[in-house]
């Protein structure tokens, strides 16, 4: 079995999902809900989740992150009466336990997933008087064309105008959200989206090729013959310029998707970055509890996910008897999991984590991608090449024992 997590790895973290959206985007393959007038009586569900299931975690909790859905939907006193349950206080308080971060004294993570169109001047004020220190903001593209066939509602001027917003209410660490691979998009588009959100001189960027998932509008139009495919091989060549342009300007790319500027102090580049540390949990096995609609929870031994219905999610709730369901981890099952995560970053796969057995499988499987190039081993851990970076998911699936 996997050894004992490194003491900085032994932290929790809480994921509160939000389904509310004021309308659905066509590639959106997330719970969701159009349905506004349920808002309140869910917050005051998953706060009652929370009372709940507090005992979920055994470990102090160092990230919290609101996401969705839209959570910049919901209202500031409804985010308020969220952060008071989970006793999370805003800039006028300490935060007390068990909120009290380990992690070189650094604050807890708290990240709130917002629209660009839903900052306004009141909204932004409101949230600096909560304990959000972190917005990851879902700009997608800086094309007014590609925004709307997304079906998003924000416009490609409202973007740098909610980032100064929410720099003036002293918000320090920002991420954007964007999506490369539309239907007909040229490099040129592309390196034009990636420039602009160069200009934005954000903390972090997340970047993924658009997705055609089964049950989504986009999957329709694809099926349907309306729209067609990027090419694969260019695709490919924006995922390389990504890598590219990013690292030069300073960025580390940290996991496979996922930029951060290294933290400066007195114009010098300090060792850490602005990593997202509550994803960085997920890619590191570190438990978290998920309290909502769709929520998933895992405690190290085991995975437990609550029903996707807002409905029936709020009456389980409100009866006391919360429905969900649980699996069980087998040490396979533990083993591809870690296989899955780990390899998304950048540190890869530590095999001192490994039983006797699983090491010496995985090594085995690893060889002619070793061989290849795709892969390295440095002392203990196994890492993707950046040649292997382009075809991660089949040397992930070869690892595995899954069948």
């Amino acid at each position: 079995m996997k050894k004992a997590l490194p003491l900085h790895l032994t932290m929790a973290g809480i994921y509160v999902h939000i389904p509310f959206c004021a309308s659905r985007c066509i590639y959106c393959g997330f719970y969701s809900t159009t349905r506004s007038e349920l808002q309140q009586r869910y917050v005051d569900a998953v706060c009652r989740e929370w009372q709940i299931r507090a005992n979920y975690l055994n470990d102090s909790v160092h990230t919290i992150y609101i996401g969705g859905g839209t959570p910049s939907q919901l209202s500031s006193m409804q985010l308020r009466q969220l952060f008071d349950t989970l006793g999370v206080k805003g800039k006028t308080g300490e935060s007390p336990a068990p909120f009290e971060d380990a992690l070189g004294g650094n604050p807890v993570e708290v990240t709130l997933e917002c629209n660009p169109d839903d900052l306004t001047v009141e909204y932004v004020t409101a949230l600096s008087r909560l304990p959000v220190n972190r917005v990851s903001m879902g700009v997608q593209t800086f094309d007014d064309g590609r925004l709307r066939f997304l079906r998003r509602r924000h416009t490609a001027n409202q973007i740098p105008v909610a980032v100064e917003r929410l720099r003036q209410a002293g918000i320090r660490n920002i991420s954007i959200d964007l999506i490369y691979g539309f239907p007909n998009e040229t490099l040129v588009d592309w390196h034009q989206d990636i420039d602009q959100a160069l200009s934005l001189n954000v903390e972090h960027l997340s970047a993924y090729a658009l997705s055609y998932e089964e049950g989504t509008p986009l999957y329709h139009l694809l099926q349907q013959g309306k729209i067609q495919e990027l090419d694969e091989e260019l695709s490919l060549q924006m995922y390389s310029d990504l890598i590219d342009r990013l690292t030069a300007a300073g960025y580390e790319h940290y996991e496979i998707s996922n930029f951060a500027r290294l933290k400066v102090e007195d114009g010098e580049s300090k060792k850490d970055s602005y990593r997202s540390r509550h994803n960085s949990s997920y890619w590191h096995q570190v438990p978290y509890l998920g309290l909502g609609a769709a929520a998933h929870s895992y405690d190290g031994h085991s995975r437990q996910w609550n029903i996707d219905d807002v409905e029936q999610y709020i009456e389980g709730i409100e009866q006391g008897r919360p429905t969900f369901e649980r699996e069980e981890l087998d040490a396979d099952t533990c083993y591809d999991e870690l296989v899955m995560t780990a390899l998304r970053t950048c540190e890869g796969l530590d095999t001192r984590m490994l039983s006797e057995e699983d090491r010496q499988y995985c090594l085995s499987q690893a060889k002619r991608f070793l061989n290849d190039g795709l892969l390295t081993l440095d002392n203990s851990n196994l890492r993707l090449t950046r040649k292997g970076l382009f075809v991660s998911n089949m040397i992930m699936s070869e690892l595995m024992k899954a069948t």
